[in-house]
């Protein structure tokens, strides 16, 4: 008996092309500071409702979908036992951003997530928030810090990811099914 009815969702199909990025050693310039009265505030505990809220407001203009289709039980485990940290970007105490770093393979870190919220984008605190996530992810030790970009993000998501010093390792062209039920918005140039 088929118990999964999920393939019979209405979805909208995209093609994007996902960049594979990496980088071998830890930045060496000095910090880039925040702007005064925006903090990053590290290894934050996050209830699914809120991981929720925080994950569409952030990725829902770049069709951030596959953990908005996770059950609710699956993504309270993954928050409670996967090796994943949770930091927050705050401008005066609210939250402007988030980040996730995916601890898996301690020698090969990989920023799972990353970005702002709306009203913080052009604001002049992307690159700043990004030195700071990726301070943190070398301060784990690895060997190389892992991030992916794909065409469904922010245009300059790349031009900031190789200024920061990423390299590209890869491309790879992927078709995504994404439930309508999510209600985002797919760019035509992106539909299949």
């Amino acid at each position: 008996m088929i118990t999964d009815l999920n393939f019979l969702q209405p979805v909208t199909r995209m093609k994007v092309t996902v960049t594979f990025m990496r980088m071998d050693h830890p930045p060496v310039n000095t910090p880039l500071a925040l702007p005064p009265g925006w903090v990053l505030e590290d290894d934050v505990q996050l209830s699914v409702a809120q991981y929720r809220t925080l994950h569409f407001g952030v990725g829902r203009s770049c069709c951030w979908w596959m953990r908005q289709v996770l059950p609710d039980k699956a993504l309270e485990r993954l928050l409670a036992t996967a090796p994943i940290k949770v930091g927050l970007l705050r401008e005066q105490g609210q939250i402007r951003g988030f980040y996730e770093l995916n601890l898996t393979d301690p020698q090969s870190i990989n920023i799972a997530y990353f970005g702002l919220l709306p009203e913080a984008i052009g604001q002049g605190v992307g690159r700043s928030f990004l030195d700071g996530v990726v301070r943190r992810a070398w301060s784990y030790g690895p060997q190389t810090v892992r991030v992916n970009t794909c065409t469904a993000d922010h245009p300059r998501a790349l031009p900031l990811y190789k200024q920061m010093g990423f390299t590209v390792v890869r491309r790879v062209e992927e078709e995504w099914d994404v439930p309508d039920r999510l209600g985002l918005t797919i760019p035509e140039h992106l539909r299949c």
